[in-house]
C-alpha cells in the first residue's frame, strides 16, 4: 500500500506546485465551457477521498464535514473561496493523506466496508480498493486542473 500513499502524495504535491503563483481570482474563475474551477477540483479530491475511504469504512471523516459535503460529487462552486479558506484547503490536501496513511497502518478502517460501485462502473469491496481507486480519481481531476490552469 505504500506505493498508493506515495502516489497520492505526489499527485497532491504536484497540484500545489502547479497552482503556485495563480491569483485567487484565477483559482476561482470558471472558464467558458466549464462548470467548476481549480479550487473546486482540488477540494473535491479531499471530499471524495473522505467519502470513499472513511465513509464507506464506517469511519468518521478527518476533514470537516461541511467541506466534504460542499465539494462531493454533484456539487459546484457556489461562491468564490477566500484566501483564508484557500490556505485551509491547501493544508488539508496534504494532511488528509498523512492521516489516511496513519489510520490505515493502525487498522482504523477495520473490515466493515460498504460495497460501492463508482461512476466508472468499478465496484469497491475493501478499503484497499477504495484507496487504489481514489488515485484513479485524483489523476482524472489533476488532468482537469491542468486544463483549467491553461484556460485561466
Amino acid at each position: 500500500m505504500r506505493f498508493n500513499f506515495d502516489t497520492l502524495r505526489a499527485t497532491r504535491n504536484n497540484i500545489l506546485k502547479d497552482i503556485e503563483g495563480l491569483s485567487l481570482e484565477q483559482l476561482n474563475a470558471i472558464p467558458e465551457g466549464f462548470n467548476n474551477n481549480i479550487v473546486w477540483n482540488f477540494v473535491h479530491l479531499i471530499a471524495t477521498q473522505q467519502r470513499l475511504v472513511y465513509l464507506l469504512s464506517g469511519t468518521p471523516y478527518v476533514a470537516p464535514e461541511d467541506i466534504v459535503e460542499g465539494y462531493k460529487i454533484g456539487t459546484k462552486p457556489e461562491q468564490p473561496v477566500t484566501q483564508l479558506q484557500l490556505e485551509e484547503y491547501k493544508q488539508l490536501l496534504l494532511t488528509t493523506v498523512d492521516q489516511m496513511e496513519q489510520d490505515y497502518e493502525q487498522g482504523v478502517f477495520g473490515s466493515d466496508f460498504k460495497t460501492y460501485t463508482t461512476s466508472y462502473k468499478v465496484t469497491l469491496t475493501t478499503v484497499e480498493d477504495a484507496i487504489n481507486f481514489n488515485n484513479v480519481h485524483e489523476g482524472l481531476h489533476y488532468g482537469v486542473i491542468m486544463t483549467l490552469i491553461h484556460a485561466v
